[in-house]
C-alpha cells in the first residue's frame, strides 16, 4: 500500500507541471476546429460576391427572362414617369451622355477609346424600349457600366427609357 501511495505522489508531481504548462500555452498553440461557416461558399471584404445560380429569380422578381427576348415597357410615358426619368437621367446618365443626350457630357472627354454614343441618332433610336432597358440594366461591355445598382427598381429604368424616348422625339420631330 505504501508503494502505491508513493507512486501516486510521484505521478502527481510529474503531471502537475505538464498541466500548468498546458494552461500557459493554450493561447499560443491554437487548434483549428472545423466549423460549418468556414466550409460554406463566401466572399471576403473587397471581393466580388459569388455569381447568382443560373435561372434564379431575384427576391424583387424577375426584371426579364433572357429566353423570352427583350421585355415590353410596362410603364406608360405619362408626365410623372417623364419627370422621374428626367431626375434619374440627370443623376446617372447626363454626366456621360449630356443634358440633351448627344453624348457630350462633361465626363465624355475622359472616355478616350470609346466616347458615349448619342442617344438621338443611330442604333439607340432603332432599339426597342426593352432593348434600351436591357442596355441600361446590363451596360455595354467595355463601354458603359451596368446601372442596375444605381437604379435598383425596374420602374426607375423604365422611367429613364421613357425620358430618353422623349429626348429623341424632341430632337427628331
Amino acid at each position: 500500500m505504501a508503494v502505491l501511495k508513493r507512486l501516486l505522489i510521484v505521478l502527481g508531481l510529474a503531471i502537475t507541471p505538464l498541466l500548468v504548462g498546458l494552461l500557459f500555452t493554450y493561447d499560443i498553440i491554437k487548434i483549428e476546429w472545423i466549423s460549418f461557416m468556414e466550409i460554406q461558399p463566401s466572399f471576403r471584404t473587397q471581393e466580388d460576391p459569388l455569381p447568382l445560380p443560373a435561372r434564379s429569380v431575384p427576391v424583387q422578381g424577375a426584371a426579364y427572362i433572357p429566353e423570352l427576348g427583350a421585355p415590353t415597357n410596362p410603364v406608360p410615358a405619362d408626365e410623372a414617369s417623364l419627370q422621374r426619368g428626367k431626375t434619374q437621367y440627370e443623376i446617372n446618365c447626363q454626366i456621360c451622355h449630356g443634358a440633351t443626350g448627344r453624348g457630350n457630357g462633361p465626363f465624355a472627354v475622359f472616355l478616350q477609346p470609346r466616347k458615349p454614343v448619342s442617344l438621338l441618332e443611330g442604333r439607340p433610336v432603332t432599339l426597342s424600349d426593352g432593348e434600351l432597358f436591357m442596355t441600361i440594366t446590363n451596360g455595354v461591355e467595355g463601354a458603359m457600366p451596368s446601372l442596375i445598382q444605381n437604379l435598383p427598381e425596374p420602374q426607375m429604368r423604365w422611367d429613364v427609357v421613357n425620358y430618353v424616348r422623349s429626348l429623341q422625339k424632341q430632337a427628331n420631330p
